[in-house]
């Protein structure tokens, strides 16, 4: 995971120095921002205030919508100007200029430059709402204004860091494109399947067998899971594409038998992996969302949860903060609360005054793969037609280094994206016709992908800022075109609802072909693969007020298959959001009002399908007594919860990553190696009636056919043994949360290249957590790692009381400053890990009741 980046040997003494000197001191804590008083500001047209509460939490007050968000700016500059400029350097490859001759930085600027994500946003911003470029640019000159006159030393602690390896110049003007840019990063790390389609084709190179891979990714109805939507309430009708059933014999064919395809796929997939992670990758990236109607809360109005699980760093993801417009009106429509992205305008989650939202990732199929026959800078349409690439330079200018001219190649499709990043991989996938023995050219493989196109996602983020009705977030939706994303919402004055957004393209229905719905690499040469369109948005699912009376989506199948617009295949197998339909439906049967702290309690919830699916099975396994049963034994009285403090939760995570090595490991790519996410569960469930399934037997024992006993009795002593060299002999002692816990790492100071007392410096205290992967509190870890910490979790909780907006709770995984020496940088953090939540201020009384602090700005 690229997050962290060298700083250089040199930094290593000056930095133990400055970290052990008054003058260190007062250089972390000279970027903190002035919170009291009164503050000029260029370009307001009236006095604009800002008023925080105990957490540092800022709600601006203002006379004109530009006037609001030029102080949100400003504000966002005051507490994370780095955190913005870092992922502006990201999103538009421009990394190497900030933190120096990095390989890492450098990779990623090669692979952001061929997306093109800077180029995008350029075009996004003129088919944007006049009022949406008029936001962005009030929103850029409020960061500008902040920056006028102050030097990188005085902006972030970070810059005097870099300054010792690197030259640190000013930093440049903040522009609209530079905020919409960011909007192409959140997509990326949110777009769904593409792991998933990758990993189909690189399974095939090593099991040679369709049937094998397909038993990797079941469908999502084996798991008799419930999907977000009932189609009585929908009134759906039949697919408008391939439904997920759908299968081919052929679908693997000569082509995924390549040993160069395979080839081309390993470094399309190293290209990808060198994107930085900015918002989340890999298992774990979810979210939970419900809203209960209101004949089952003890308030009578509804309530809506959401707590988004995506990638944890310090700082975190989301800045809290409130805009208000004094006079409410159509010149200033403005009055919301919740949770924004520093370096974008407005609120991305959270509530107005009639209406709250939440966002969950939707995982729809909006990104495919192309494998293209290349020759010669041409590429293969038809049988014989070679169309000459789209081709143009891009420099990559490094800190302390020499530029480098990349060039940038497109087919029909979008740009290829294996042969980006080195020689090895050039020379793997592009030898000349003659090497290669045909004249079909080599394999490479290009990237369509839905947010490489304009889109209006920008203008949607004000639409749902000003939603009131159902009706108006049903047309916010139309616009947010990626990433897809599930929106549950409640209302005021009653409703409940859900809708699906999102641009997602029609793929033609290709019998005796390839799998031509998305799930694999499609063949680029013949046009019947091409995408055909776009899901009309009067045809993406959504309900108001059904007759359940709640709705819970938590990245399970939208609806069941074969009902509505064909989605994807590659859902998330639902185990969280039946989790949470279970406790919403037993306290709703048992009579007992639902309230907010009903919610707050689910949110936190660390009950573990895995355990209670696997620890029958690992009970009837007959171990000696003594030392190598110890461990077994304290799976039979376990509530199958993932406390922090539980032994024998311990021992089944231990179990349940030795399990998934044992069983795949020997025959899959190191790339697809089990994460130990809600796939692999559904995968394993459907193998536990099979003793003697392939995948049991370990292909590294040619003498020996191994079974499922044999397996889980090696994964129950290993995981005994794993244990005892990590805890200690005595089960006793041993605790979930030692082995799990939360290190938080700033964005680029935190990582291990970086000098201890600095790191120690930037990085929030290592912090013990329950939990796990596809638990309702999902602090999810890689099960294909040899390590438990946490790689991904709730990046905030919420909790929305439609009857009393002032009742509301919120908190974030660090807090609202991005400034270490702020004491606001991680002060929600023991909250957080103890599933507390603090209290959320919305009207003008109860805002001034917290108040700790005011600033007022003036022209």
């Amino acid at each position: 995971m690229v997050r962290q980046f060298l700083v250089g040997t040199a930094v290593v003494v000056v930095l133990v120095l400055v970290a052990l000197t008054t003058f260190g001191w007062f250089t972390a804590r000279r970027p903190l921002p002035e919170l009291s008083g009164e503050v000029q500001l260029e370009g307001l047209g009236s006095d604009v205030r800002v008023s925080r509460d105990a957490q540092g939490v800022p709600q601006i007050y203002a006379d004109s919508a530009e006037d609001l968000f030029r102080a949100q700016g400003y504000v966002h500059a005051q507490d994370r100007f780095f955190e913005m400029d870092y992922r502006r350097h990201v999103t538009a490859g421009r990394l190497a200029e900030l933190v120096g001759n990095n390989e890492d930085a450098i990779q990623a600027d090669m692979v952001i430059r061929t997306f093109g994500w800077r180029h995008v946003a350029e075009e996004e911003f003129n088919v944007l709402d006049d009022s949406t470029r008029q936001y962005l640019q009030a929103y850029a000159d409020g960061v500008n204004a902040y920056l006028a006159g102050r030097s990188p030393s005085e902006t972030a602690v970070e810059y005097t860091v870099l300054d010792v390896s690197v030259e640190v110049n000013e930093p440049e003007p903040w522009d609209p494109i530079d905020s919409l840019a960011w909007l192409k990063a959140m997509a990326w790390d949110l777009r769904g399947n593409y792991d998933d389609e990758l990993d189909r084709a690189l399974a095939y190179s090593t099991l040679g067998d369709a049937s094998r891979v397909a038993e990797l990714f079941p469908a999502f109805s084996g798991t008799g899971n419930t999907p977000i939507l009932d189609p009585a309430d929908v009134g759906t009708g039949q697919a408008t594409q391939q439904s997920q059933a759908t299968q081919t014999a052929s679908a693997t064919g000569d082509v995924y038998g390549s040993p160069e395809l395979a080839q081309a796929m390993e470094a399309a997939q190293r290209a990808l992996d060198s994107v930085p992670v900015q918002i989340a990758r890999g298992e774990g990236t979810g979210s939970n969302s419900w809203a209960v109607s209101g004949k089952y809360t003890e308030s009578g109005k509804p309530l809506l949860a959401n707590d988004p699980h995506l990638d944890l760093a310090a700082p975190g993801i989301w800045a809290q903060v409130g805009l208000h417009c004094n006079q409410v009106g159509p010149e200033c429509p403005f009055d919301v609360s919740g949770f924004s992205f520093s370096g974008f305008p407005g609120v991305v989650i959270g509530h107005n005054a009639d209406l709250a939202w939440g966002l969950t990732n939707m995982g729809a199929d909006v990104t495919d793969f192309f494998i293209e026959r290349v020759r010669n800078d041409t590429y293969l349409r038809g049988a014989d037609e070679w169309v000459p690439m789209e081709k143009e330079t891009e420099v990559i200018r490094v800190d302390g280094g020499s530029p480098i001219d990349l060039e940038v190649r497109r087919t029909v499709h979008g740009p290829i994206i294996s042969s980006v990043m080195d020689e090895a991989d050039m020379d793997a996938v592009r030898r000349s016709p003659t090497e290669t023995g045909t004249e079909l050219g080599q394999y490479e493989i290009s990237l369509q992908w839905t947010a490489l196109q304009p889109g209006r996602t920008a203008d949607a983020v004000f639409a749902m800022n000003t939603a009131k009705t159902p009706a108006d977030m049903k047309a916010a939706a139309a616009l947010f075109e990626v990433p897809a994303q599930n929106i549950v919402f409640a209302t005021t004055d009653g409703h409940i609802g859900y809708q699906a957004p999102g641009k997602i393209p029609v793929r033609a229905s290709v019998p005796g072909a390839v799998e031509s719905d998305g799930s694999w690499p499609r063949p680029g040469w013949d046009a019947r693969y091409d995408w055909t369109g776009f899901v009309p948005q009067e045809q993406m699912p959504g309900v108001v007020d059904p007759a359940e009376g709640y709705i819970v989506a938590a990245n399970q199948a939208v609806l069941p298959g074969g009902e509505g617009p064909f989605l994807t295949r590659d859902w998330d197998y639902g185990y969280r959001s039946e989790r949470i339909r279970t406790l919403l439906g037993d306290q709703i049967a048992e009579g007992r009002k639902l309230t907010a702290a009903d919610m707050t309690t689910i949110q936190t919830d660390q009950w573990s399908v895995f355990a209670d699916t696997l620890v029958p099975v690992l009970l009837e396994v007959d171990l000696p007594d003594g030392y190598e049963s110890d461990g077994q034994d304290l799976l039979a009285d376990w509530d199958r919860s993932m406390d922090a403090d539980s032994a024998p939760a311990a021992y089944f995570a231990a179990v349940w990553r030795n399990l998934l090595q044992i069983t795949f490991n020997d025959e899959l790519p190191e790339s697809m190696w089990p994460d130990g996410g809600s796939r692999w569960l559904a995968v394993i469930q459907g193998m536990l009636d099979n003793p003697n399934d392939e995948f049991w037997d370990d292909k590294s024992t040619v003498a020996v056919v191994e079974s499922r006993d044999q397996v889980l009795t090696e994964a129950l002593t290993s995981a005994r043994q794993d244990l005892t060299v990590e805890l200690g002999k005595d089960t006793s002692d041993w605790e979930w949360g030692t082995l799990h816990q939360l290190r938080l790492e700033h964005l680029v100071l935190g990582g291990s290249g970086v000098p201890a007392p600095i790191a120690f410096y930037m990085n929030p205290a290592p912090t013990k957590v329950g939990g796990g992967s596809s638990i309702v509190n999902a602090t999810a870890w890689d099960a294909s790692s040899d390590s438990f910490e946490v790689t991904s979790g709730p990046s905030m909780r919420m909790v929305v009381d439609l009857a009393d907006l002032d009742a509301s709770t919120w908190v974030v995984v660090t807090g609202t400053s991005a400034h270490p020496a702020s004491a606001h940088y991680d002060d929600q953090l023991a909250a957080w890990a103890a599933g507390e939540t603090f209290p959320w201020p919305f009207s003008r009384d109860a805002v001034a009741a917290a108040q700790e602090n005011e600033l007022i700005l003036t022209p």
